[in-house]
C-alpha cells in the first residue's frame, strides 16, 4: 500500500501523522511511503531523515492526496482537505466529528473510509489512541492554568502552589480519566489544592490510592459541581463521552458563583467543549474572558509540544496503521477494536455516538463494510 502523510495545516499545528521512525517500519514491511515537503519540520524532522527512513518526498499536499492508497495524519482534515479525499481512500486520523457537522458532510461528499483514532477501542473499552495525547493535554492542562492565574497575563494573581504561609490555589478537576488523572499528577506536583469529580466509583477509589490522600475525590452530581466551581481558582474540564459531544457541565449561570478571575481549561473543546460558554481558541490567542471569568479552550493543545506528541501518537497508532496497510478493509473486519474507529464509509455514517450528536442515521461498521 501506498501511505501519504501531507503537512498539517490547521492553525499552528505542528505534529506529524508518520516519524521518521515509523516511516521505516512501514517501509521494511514493504509499504511505499509518500511524505509532503517540510511535514516533519515542526518536530525537526528534515526531508532527508524522511529519505533515509525510505520516503519519497512530493512537492505540494495535492500529489499525495491523489497518490496514497491510505493518508495518515494528526488532525481532523480541513476545508481545503475533504475535496482532496475520494472513495477507496482511508483516512486514519483524528476526526471528532460529533460537534462538527460540516467535516462530517465533506467526509460523506468524498465516498473515503474515515476512521478516527478516537473511538479505537482495546479490550479493556479504553481508548489507546486518544490516551496519549489525553496525557498531553491533562499535563499542559496545568501549565496553562498557572500561566492564565498569573496578574501579567491578567488572571487573579496567584501561585498554584502557594508558599509557606500562602494557601495554595484550589483546582477542580470534573473527570478522572485519563486527562483529568494526569491534570492531577501535575497539580499535586506544584503543591495544588486538588479535588477530582467523577462518576465512576471505582476510578475514584484508584484515585484515591493513586495519590494516597493528596487529592480529594468526589462523586459528581450538578450540586457537586456547584459546590466545587464556586470555591475553586482553576476548573480543568477533562470529561469524555467517546465519539459524542460533551456535556455542559458549567453554564454561563453558573460563572456568577466562581470567583473573579478563576480559570476555566476546557481540554473537552475537541468534542464542543464540556463549559457552555466554552468556544475554540489558538495558541497565540488562547484565552478570553465571559463575565470576568478566563477561558482556556485552545483545541489543539498537545500541537504546543509536537515532538513529545508525534513521538507519543505514533508509539500508539503504529501498530493499527501497519494493520491497515497489511489489510487494507480486511483489518476492521477482523479486528473489532479498529473497527470501532471507523467513523465514516463511502458516504455512511459507521459511529452512533457521531449520528446521534448530528440527528443523522447510522449504519452498523459491520453493515456498511460488507456492502
Amino acid at each position: 500500500m501506498r501511505i501519504g502523510v501531507p503537512k498539517e495545516i490547521k492553525v499552528e499545528e505542528y505534529r506529524v501523522g508518520l516519524t521518521p521512525a515509523s516511516v521505516r517500519e512501514y517501509v521494511a514491511r514493504g509499504h511505499d511511503v509518500l511524505v509532503e515537503q517540510g511535514a516533519g519540520s515542526g518536530i525537526g524532522a528534515s526531508d532527508e531523515a524522511y529519505r533515509a527512513a525510505g520516503a519519497a518526498i512530493a512537492d505540494t499536499a495535492d500529489e499525495v492526496f491523489a497518490k496514497a492508497d491510505m493518508i495518515v495524519k494528526v488532525k481532523e482534515p480541513q476545508a481545503s482537505e475533504w475535496v482532496r479525499l475520494r472513495e477507496n481512500q482511508i483516512l486514519f486520523t483524528y476526526l471528532h466529528l460529533a460537534p462538527d457537522t460540516a467535516q462530517t458532510r465533506g467526509l460523506l461528499a468524498s465516498g473515503c473510509t474515515a476512521i478516527a483514532y478516537e473511538t479505537v477501542t482495546d479490550a479493556r473499552g479504553a481508548l489507546p489512541l486518544l490516551a496519549p495525547m489525553s496525557e498531553v493535554a491533562g499535563r499542559l492542562a496545568i501549565e496553562a492554568a498557572g500561566l492564565a492565574l498569573r496578574k501579567t497575563t491578567g488572571g487573579m494573581g496567584k501561585l498554584i502552589g502557594g508558599v509557606p504561609g500562602v494557601p495554595p490555589a484550589k483546582i477542580v478537576i470534573i473527570g478522572g480519566g485519563v486527562v483529568g488523572t494526569q491534570a492531577a499528577r501535575m497539580a499535586v506536583g506544584l503543591g495544588g489544592d486538588v479535588t477530582v469529580l467523577d462518576r465512576s466509583l471505582p476510578q475514584l477509589r484508584l484515585l484515591d490510592e493513586l495519590f494516597g490522600g493528596r487529592v480529594r475525590t468526589r462523586y459528581s452530581t450538578l450540586e457537586a459541581i456547584d459546590d466545587e466551581i464556586a470555591g475553586a481558582d482553576v476548573v480543568i474540564g477533562a470529561v469524555l463521552v467517546p465519539g459524542a459531544a460533551a456535556p455542559k457541565l458549567v453554564t454561563r449561570k453558573d460563572l456568577a458563583s466562581m470567583k473573579r478571575r478563576a480559570v476555566l481549561v476546557d481540554v473537552a473543546i475537541d468534542q464542543g467543549g464540556c463549559f457552555e460558554t466554552s468556544r475554540p481558541t489558538t495558541h497565540q490567542a488562547p484565552t478570553f474572558v465571559v463575565d470576568e471569568i478566563i477561558h482556556y479552550c485552545v483545541a489543539n493543545m498537545p500541537g504546543a509540544v509536537p515532538v513529545t506528541s508525534s513521538h507519543a501518537l505514533n508509539h500508539a497508532t503504529l501498530p493499527f496503521g501497519l494493520a491497515l496497510a497489511a489489510k487494507g478493509l480486511r483489518a476492521l473486519i477482523e479486528d473489532p477494536y479498529l473497527r470501532a474507529g471507523l467513523n465514516i464509509h463511502r458516504g455512511q455514517i459507521t459511529n452512533r455516538a457521531v449520528a446521534e450528536s448530528q440527528n443523522a442515521t447510522v449504519v452498523a461498521p459491520e453493515v456498511a463494510l460488507a456492502a
